[in-house]
């Protein structure tokens, strides 16, 4: 078997190793990115709260503070290089009670000692008039103005496009079935491929500690802990403006009211540590418990008007905190629960100075950080729109009425560098079948065009994996 030189390994394509992958892109290195999965954001990085943390709940001096406040200082520049949606829409911690407004404070000790800008403590009538939803039961509330809301997909898929632009490969269906030192490098084998390196970066979500386990001792182990939404219809965005989180727990921060960045409500999630690392099955018990955590805090919620609900998996370390290290070349990225979208650029960038620490590569002189979406048909003005449509009238035929997404969107999709491959990558890149319907009346049409675009037969198209 013919054995592929890279410099540097990642190991995962969700949003940690794709902001990864970016970073060393930077530099004059030759990168691979190994992910088991057919498409990058298959993981822990497509089911999660979509939130952009302020950074007042990590404990100070840990990788978890650290990383928040730094990701999230970076993403208004994060934002525009890469042409993602996002919002700094605030947000309320919302508490009831004289005895939980001390965990309010707890937070905003934090909040300052973590260096979060604008923290405040305010009663309920002013919580009140800011988002007129709340419970009426609502005592104090902790404001954050820094959080944000974000689309978790396109961020993994536009990290990786820009790292792919910049020369980094991607390697999909290829699960990593062994690692072993040779020398000064090391030797990785999946079933699709064999790989020499100087430097494997581990950032392999809920199996990170599998991976791990295959070269160093077992020092540290990953519990997923599974969280399920509800999303509801576009109609009901509005019922908040910011994002409402409860006074959180050992078990995270609670179940939450938010607009989404494409203006729908979500409402989740629920926490449960479980043993299977592929289980995201929704259940009866977990969605009923949604509705009766979020009346705490926000009232009449329309559950009538739910859409879709769904559940991730958080990759909970034993450790309490991030796990990042570099222990002779093999770096770990591993234990990135909450806030780990957040923190994302700053790790990415860390675990580029680690590399860089340890190669001391040139620059990548070609490097270009820039990278532009699809074009949404549905954000133009009227002569945007007549526009594109000359120049592609692709664009002028709607596939899903929904989300008002055209023929020549979901083309592009595809035909983009790491193109979709599947329904659900159509999905991720462009939100044909995100709508009203899930996908009910556009499916045809979808697969339709990934047939004619990947040349293969509609009954060979699959929905994901």
């Amino acid at each position: 078997m013919h054995t592929k030189i890279y410099d540097v390994i990642v190991i995962g394509g969700g949003v940690i190793g794709c902001a990864a992958a970016r970073e060393l892109s930077r530099y004059a290195l030759n990168i691979a990115v190994l992910e088991r999965e057919s498409d990058v954001c298959e993981g822990t990085s497509k089911a999660n709260s979509a939130i952009i943390h302020a950074g007042f709940d990590a404990v100070p001096g840990t990788l978890k503070a650290r990383f928040n406040v730094e990701g999230s200082k970076m993403m208004d520049d994060i934002a525009a290089e890469l042409d993602i949606p996002f919002k700094r829409n605030g947000a309320l911690v919302v508490c009831r009670s004289e005895d939980e407004l001390q965990t309010l404070r707890t937070l905003y000790d934090r909040g300052i000692a973590n260096g979060v800008d604008g923290v405040s403590i305010i009663s309920g009538d002013e919580a009140r008039s800011m988002e007129p939803s709340l419970s009426k039961d609502v005592y104090a509330a902790l404001y954050a103005p820094t959080s944000g809301i974000v689309c978790p997909f396109e961020m993994t898929l536009a990290f990786a496009e820009n790292a792919c632009k910049n020369g980094v490969e991607f390697y999909f269906g290829s699960e990593v079935t062994s690692i072993e030192r040779s020398g000064s490098e090391f030797v990785v084998r999946t079933a699709n491929g064999e790989y020499s390196t100087k430097v494997v970066v581990n950032c392999a979500g809920v199996y990170a500690d599998d991976v791990h386990n295959m070269l160093e001792k077992a020092d540290f182990s990953i519990k997923p802990r599974k969280g399920e939404y509800m999303l509801l219809d576009k109609s009901e965005g509005g019922l908040v403006s910011r994002t409402i989180f409860q006074v959180p727990t050992q078990m995270g921060k609670g179940v939450l009211v938010s607009p989404t960045i494409h203006g729908n409500l979500i409402t989740g999630p629920t926490a449960a540590d479980i043993d299977d690392k592929e289980d995201v099955s929704t259940t009866r018990e977990g969605l009923g418990s949604i509705k009766s955590l979020a009346a705490i805090s926000v009232d009449n919620i329309p559950y009538n008007k739910v859409i879709t609900s769904f559940s991730g998996l958080r990759a909970t370390g034993s450790t309490g905190d991030f796990i990042i290290n570099d222990s002779d070349g093999f770096i770990d990225a591993a234990g990135i629960e909450s806030p780990g979208l957040t923190s994302a650029p700053a790790i990415g960038a860390y675990i580029s100075h680690l590399v860089c620490e340890r190669l001391s590569p040139e620059t990548n002189e070609k490097f270009d950080p820039k990278r532009r979406g699809i074009p949404k048909l549905a954000q133009l003005d009227i002569e945007q729109r007549a526009a594109l449509i000359k120049d592609r009238p692709d664009y002028g035929h709607i596939v899903c009425r929904c989300e008002q997404i055209s023929e020549g969107e979901i083309l592009d999709s595809i035909r983009r560098p790491l193109g979709a491959k599947t329904l659900d990558g159509v999905k991720r890149r462009v939100r044909a079948g995100m709508g009203r319907c899930q996908a009910g009346f556009c499916s045809p049409k979808v697969i339709e065009l990934l047939a004619q675009e990947l040349g293969i037969t509609q009954q060979e198209v699959k929905k994901n994996g």
